[in-house]
């Protein structure tokens, strides 16, 4: 009876030893510790050019770095959704690319010597909200609206993962300034000043912005008004296309036939 008594005790010793060894590998492994690098404005508003972060997860992605980060640094908030962000010194364009131990994650402003960001523009990089706002904004503004067009996780009762748009740019650019002018025009009795529109092409996870509408009027109703009107036709005459990728596979979102601008007089 002795013999097996220890025997049992040591049976109990060995599986509270593996029990704990594998806490603790299990610990190990849940923590994603990362060293953000911040420079010109925003390491002024964070007070650090470098700080240590710790997320819970094997790896956490880009979309979900940006608003956990923002959630931990609130002063950085309003900047962190349209800095660029290089992770080990490249640059990432996926909402969805993996973030792991150990690396350096740069958030990258604006960088000085650049032109005025364009009027309208369909680009593969993240968009800049601040940038389209300051381009309608003027003295005689007494309102400026701006859209934003979010990639959402479903669409018409189905999951949706992500997103992908497809543009023909050097037209897609031609149709935003069209529609733009299309709506000035039809606005022109109610001072709507300046409209303008950048579409985001390329792969897209949820949460990230595909599109940005910026309409500056002397009144709120009428910026309003405008805004509403310019996206609508932006989506029946802008040849940008979408595929939706979901659980069961993915499909090209094909709707309507496009309905061109009017033109003047």
């Amino acid at each position: 009876m002795e013999i097996h008594g220890a025997e049992h005790r040591r049976q109990t010793v060995a599986r509270t030893v593996r029990a704990r060894r594998l806490y603790w590998d299990h610990d190990r492994r849940s923590l994603v510790h990362v060293t953000v690098k911040l420079f010109a404005s925003l390491r002024e508003l964070a007070g650090s050019s470098d700080l240590d972060q710790e997320f819970e997860g094997d790896s956490v992605t880009v979309t979900e770095f940006r608003q956990r980060f923002a959630e931990r640094v609130p002063a950085l908030k309003p900047q962190l959704e349209t800095v660029a962000i290089a992770v080990n010194e490249e640059y990432t364009r996926q909402g969805d690319a993996p973030i792991r131990d150990g690396d350096v994650v740069a958030l990258i402003p604006p960088i000085a010597g650049g032109a005025d960001a364009p009027r309208f523009l369909c680009t593969d990089q993240v968009l800049d909200r601040d940038a389209l706002r300051e381009l309608v904004r003027t003295d005689a503004s007494g309102a400026v609206v701006l859209f934003e067009g979010i990639v959402r996780n479903h669409h018409e009762g189905h999951e949706v993962l992500r997103l992908e748009y497809e543009a023909y740019g050097p037209m897609a650019e031609k149709q935003l300034a069209a529609v733009a002018a299309e709506v000035l025009r039809d606005y022109a009795n109610r001072e709507v000043y300046d409209i303008a529109a950048h579409h985001r092409t390329g792969p897209m996870s949820i949460g990230d912005v595909s599109l940005l509408v910026a309409v500056s009027a002397a009144h709120r109703k009428d910026a309003f008004d405008a805004a509403l009107r310019t996206v609508d036709r932006i989506k029946e005459t802008v040849p940008v296309w979408k595929k939706e990728y979901g659980p069961n596979g993915a499909t090209w979102q094909e709707g309507i036939a496009p309905v061109p601008t009017s033109q003047p007089d």
